[in-house]
Formats: C-alpha cells, sequence, structure tokens
C-alpha cells in the first residue's frame, strides 16, 4: 500500500494500520501504556482529548473496551488524519474523529460520558527548545490548553462515578493531581513507570473517579526492561503487550486480593 505524500504507513499492535505523519509525533511507549491502563467496558462511550492519530482511540475499540469513543484533535491536518486511520482499519461507528479545541465547551457534543482518556502536552508552552515540526511542538506543549484545562473539560464530559485515565511526567505530577481535584475527578489508581529497576521513572498513569471519594492505591512500579541494556522486556511489558492489559497486581480488579479496595 502506498503512503500518501508526507505520511509513513506502519503496523502496530493488534495488526492495526496506522499512517503517521513523517514529521511528527509517532506512537509510542505512553500511547500503548495508557491504552492498556484502561479498564475494559464494552458499553462504554468514552472520550480521547488530544487524539494524535488516534492511535489511543483505535485501540480502545478493536479491544472492545469501549463502545465508542469520540477523538478529540484541535490540530486540523490531525483532525484528518484520525479519520483515514479509522477508514483504513474498518472502525466507522466506532471512532469518530472530532476536530476542535476542548476550551470550547461545545467540541464535544452531550456529557454523562463513562471514561475520558489523554495523553496531554507534557510540556508548558516556553519550555526548552521548540521542535522545528509545528506539529511535534503543539503535540509536546501547551499551545493549546494545559493540564488544568484538560481536566477541567474532563469533569464537564464525565458522568458521576465516570473514570479518567491519563499518561503523564512525574516532575509534574503534582500540577496533575491538583488539576484532577480541581475539576471533580479524585485520583484512584497511580502507577509509575521506569525503563529499569535502576532507572528514574519517566511515566505516570493515574486512573480517577469524578466524584469520587478521596483514597488512592499507589500500585507496585512498571518496570519495562529487565536490566539497563533494554534488550528484554519485563514479564509485565510483555504481558501488556501480549494482552493489550496490565498484569493482575496493578489495581484493575483482577487480582481477586484487590477485589472491593479502593475501587
Amino acid at each position: 500500500m502506498t503512503s500518501p505524500d508526507g505520511l509513513r504507513l506502519d503496523i502496530v499492535n493488534d495488526d492495526l494500520k496506522l499512517y503517521q505523519y513523517r514529521d511528527g509525533l509517532t506512537f509510542g511507549t505512553d500511547a500503548l501504556l495508557l491504552a492498556a491502563y484502561v479498564r475494559g467496558d464494552a458499553d462504554a462511550r468514552a472520550v480521547e482529548f488530544g487524539g494524535g492519530t488516534g492511535i489511543v482511540s483505535l485501540l480502545l475499540a478493536v479491544r472492545n473496551k469501549v463502545k465508542t469513543v469520540l477523538s478529540l484533535e484541535a490540530q486540523k491536518e490531525y483532525a484528518d488524519l484520525i479519520e483515514q486511520n479509522v477508514a483504513l482499519n474498518g472502525l466507522q461507528g466506532r471512532v469518530t474523529a472530532v476536530f476542535g479545541d476542548l476550551r470550547d465547551r461545545d467540541s464535544v457534543p452531550g456529557e454523562g460520558y463513562d471514561l475520558v482518556v489523554t495523553n496531554p502536552p507534557y510540556l508548558p508552552a516556553g519550555a526548552g527548545f521548540p521542535n522545528q515540526s509545528d506539529k511535534k511542538n503543539a503535540a509536546r506543549r501547551e499551545l493549546r490548553g494545559g493540564i488544568v484545562d484538560f481536566c477541567r473539560a474532563a469533569g464537564e464530559k464525565l458522568r458521576t462515578g465516570g473514570r479518567f485515565v491519563c499518561v503523564y511526567l512525574p516532575d509534574r505530577l503534582p500540577d496533575l493531581l491538583s488539576a484532577m481535584r480541581g475539576a471533580g475527578i479524585e485520583a484512584k489508581r497511580l502507577t509509575v513507570v521506569s525503563a529499569d529497576p535502576a532507572a528514574l521513572p519517566s511515566l505516570v498513569l493515574v486512573e480517577g473517579r469524578r466524584g469520587g471519594a478521596p483514597g488512592m492505591k499507589m500500585t507496585r512500579p512498571l518496570f519495562l526492561y529487565t536490566d539497563g541494556r533494554h534488550d528484554t522486556p519485563s514479564p509485565e511489558l510483555q504481558s501488556i503487550l501480549d494482552t493489550g492489559d496490565f498484569p493482575a497486581g496493578f489495581g484493575d480488579g483482577t487480582d481477586p486480593k484487590e477485589k472491593g479496595k479502593n475501587q
């Protein structure tokens, strides 16, 4: 299959076909882990904020973790790309691309959603050295809203008891938790991710509930590789790659010892 100009075609997890911009951000570990961290609910109506290529929404749909998902994207070229990737994988009716700014409450129709999932920009607008690619710049930096805006929008769209799932940087975790609580979303589960047992955390995954009671469970860490050479995936990462879910023991409710604890 020939890729359109400026795009490349990859086969990724779950045999999904994915067009990606050659000069844009590509599918990475953070998106893979985010989709795996979501607890499945085949009847769930979901929204993704910052859809990018649409990969997280596509994974949620093909794994039947949701019934439908609206993938909101503020860059028109990426919103169009999501539409292409949805059609490419035959997921029309399950995943819908929406072009709009999450700071506009009307960008996503309706309310009372069961799930909001997001891989938001990690960096403040003026942080670090800007990327030469405008697409990467907008994906990495808070040019169209910061974490407070993402959480506020999630709080507005979720039903009471609905879930918010986010991947973020550890050094900005206080900002995330503060923004969640300010939006009426209480953090319930948190997992830190490190490349290997000797490495500092590089990502954090958080699940919250709108209107939830205070009380958060911090799971054991997720190490992606067994050692610093990064040649061999850890058993936990291999399980995620094989099943599309975090293994038992990460607070997902699948471990009998966790039943009824802080769900």
